[in-house]
């Protein structure tokens, strides 16, 4: 009896990067893309997270892995280590801040320096159901990415609105995906993920130690 053998291609790796200020959504829209889901209590990201999703694309199938980062400046420096091997750097500002719209030419400036060229970066305009707080309107967002060569959508978290459009405009655009040539020396780092947690709960749980003995030093001081 003749066993029958499958052969199938190795699944294409790639790693998306999200920047961006504090508060402008970048969890939430990771958080939608995975889950479909939309949590009201704000909660900062600490460091950086990670998780991986597998998208199917007609005859093709890639597997993003998201990294969601801090937009707080004291982890400023931890973000440039994270930007270097990404395939895909989105950048998140929130339509009803304009400060953070601002902002973004410094994230995009950041992500240039570290990968030059060999890189997709997407301009994201969130929370477009905000439009009665809107301060930045569409022909801005997309002014702005005309001017720095990027990709650019609105989209709502909250409302799932052009979340999934997002990320399929990212994964038809991706290296190696329909005759795409940038290339992408991004690694697998799916099995680090436990390790990298690990590591930033130590780091920050030894900070917050240090910051609490700080105060109480600072409180029995009689200067």
């Amino acid at each position: 009896m003749q066993s029958t053998e499958f052969t199938t291609s190795p699944l294409r790796k790639y790693k998306l990067v999200f920047l961006g200020e504090q508060s402008v959504g970048k969890t939430s829209l990771i958080t939608r893309f995975m889950y479909d889901t939309f949590d009201n209590t704000y909660q900062a990201t600490i460091g950086i997270d990670f998780l991986s999703k597998t998208m199917y694309l007609e005859d093709k199938t890639v597997r993003l892995q998201l990294w969601d980062t801090a937009g707080q400046e004291r982890f400023r420096s931890l973000i440039p280590s994270y930007i270097r091997d990404s395939s895909v750097a989105v950048i998140v500002y929130d339509i009803s801040n304009r400060q953070s719209f601002i902002n973004t030419s410094k994230w995009i400036d950041d992500v240039r320096a570290e990968r030059g060229e060999e890189v997709i970066i997407v301009l994201v305009g969130n929370k477009s159901d905000l439009s009665d707080k809107r301060e930045v309107t569409v022909e801005e967002g997309e002014k702005r990415a005309k001017e720095l060569h990027v990709m650019f959508i609105e989209t709502s978290a909250k409302a799932g609105h052009n979340v999934k459009t997002l990320f399929k405009k990212i994964a038809q655009s991706l290296p190696g995906i329909d005759g795409n040539t940038i290339q992408s020396d991004t690694k697998d780092t799916s099995n680090y993920a436990p390790l990298i947690h690990e590591a930033f709960t130590y780091f920050f749980l030894v900070q917050k130690i240090n910051l609490n003995n700080s105060e109480s030093t600072a409180s029995s001081c009689a200067c």
